[in-house]
């Protein structure tokens, strides 16, 4: 039997959103009705079509019968870990503290820096701090538990006195427990919780928010010749079969965000595909992260105008994701595109 997939599309944001609702034109996107849509893609391996959701009635019995599912989820009211975080879009600001991350790799290992960068994400708009031990760049090695427990630990001593949300890119267990001894409010784990066998049980036991990713493969190895027949529906159908795992694993909580993983185990056409379809993802009933920042894709479109911190592709990325409905943006450079979405929203709304 044919499988089908619903993406939300046909945006509407802020005075002109609420117009369409009230007007009955549009429905709002995880209710908030500041940001609507009116229309739908329904997308299967071998068509796409795409109708106003006033039509759905003309759809047949089995069509309609799962699009009315899928949106939904994509309607549902989503709380975004707790109710302090409700910036649309929310941002997540990058601290690594490693010698060899991609774009800041010792920049902040030493404990005052990662102080002082911490306080200036915040102060710009970071409302998560996303702080990493270990480098998870393409043909990155693993590095061993202690040695990366050991780079972040004073700083999460620091982090217990602040009033920060606090989220770890680690995919170790045995971080994710020295962590939770002085600051953690969300796991980051770019394995898609694959990486250490003991991790779902952790989670489980602490309850603690996470984040699901996609990689394929391994940082060491991701970038060789990734393949897809449809990175697309291949990475939606991934996050069902993952969703269905933890909840049978005894996870029943929905502070679970989707991360289909920009530049994990994927090259320029993939990257652009999932970004140019991100709001499919919304029909799974949860929120959505993309971690655009600095990364490779920017330097793959802009040629001869690529710069070190690739801070235009990386606004202009982040506000296009935004006006497909993504819920979290994971950035370095948080003052540029916080600045970048406020003018974009005094302009737009």
């Amino acid at each position: 039997m044919q499988k089908y997939y619903t993406r939300a599309c046909n945006f509407y944001f802020g005075k002109t959103s609420k117009e369409k609702i009230k007007k009955k034109l549009s429905v709002a996107l995880g209710g908030d009705n500041s940001i609507s849509f009116d229309s739908i893609e329904i997308i299967s391996r071998t068509s796409k079509k795409i109708i106003n959701i006033k039509n759905i009635n003309n759809l047949s019995l089995g069509i309609k019968k799962k699009i009315l599912l899928d949106l939904k989820k994509i309607c549902k009211n989503k709380k975004i870990l707790n109710s302090k975080l409700k910036d649309f879009p929310i941002l997540m600001g990058v601290i690594n503290l490693t010698p060899d991350s991609f774009s800041d790799g010792g920049k902040y290992n030493k404990t005052l820096l990662a102080k002082k960068r911490i306080e200036k994400l915040n102060k710009n708009g970071a409302k998560i701090i996303d702080i990493g031990g270990e480098s998870t760049r393409p043909g990155s090695k693993e590095v061993m538990k202690l040695k990366e427990w050991n780079r972040i630990k004073s700083t999460m001593k620091y982090l217990k006195k602040k009033n920060f949300f606090v989220s770890l890119d680690t995919r170790k267990t045995f971080v994710m427990k020295k962590a939770l001894k002085y600051k953690l409010d969300l796991i980051n784990d770019v394995s898609g919780l694959s990486h250490d066998k003991e991790t779902i049980d952790f989670l489980k036991k602490t309850k603690l928010p996470f984040v699901l990713h996609h990689m394929k493969g391994i940082p060491k190895n991701m970038q060789i010749n990734p393949n897809y027949q449809n990175v697309l529906l291949e990475i939606y159908d991934y996050f069902e079969r993952k969703l269905t795992q933890i909840r049978k694993k005894g996870i029943k909580h929905n502070n679970i965000i989707l991360d289909p993983g920009i530049g994990f185990g994927k090259n320029l056409k993939h990257n652009i595909t999932l970004i140019n379809n991100i709001s499919i993802f919304h029909s799974l009933g949860l929120p959505i992260m993309l971690g655009l920042s600095r990364k490779r894709f920017i330097k793959d479109i802009s040629g001869l105008n690529d710069s070190k911190e690739r801070i235009g592709g990386t606004v202009s990325s982040c506000i296009y994701s935004m006006l497909q409905g993504v819920q979290i943006l994971r950035v370095h450079d948080v003052n540029e595109v916080n600045q970048g979405i406020k003018v974009f929203k005094k302009l737009y709304y």
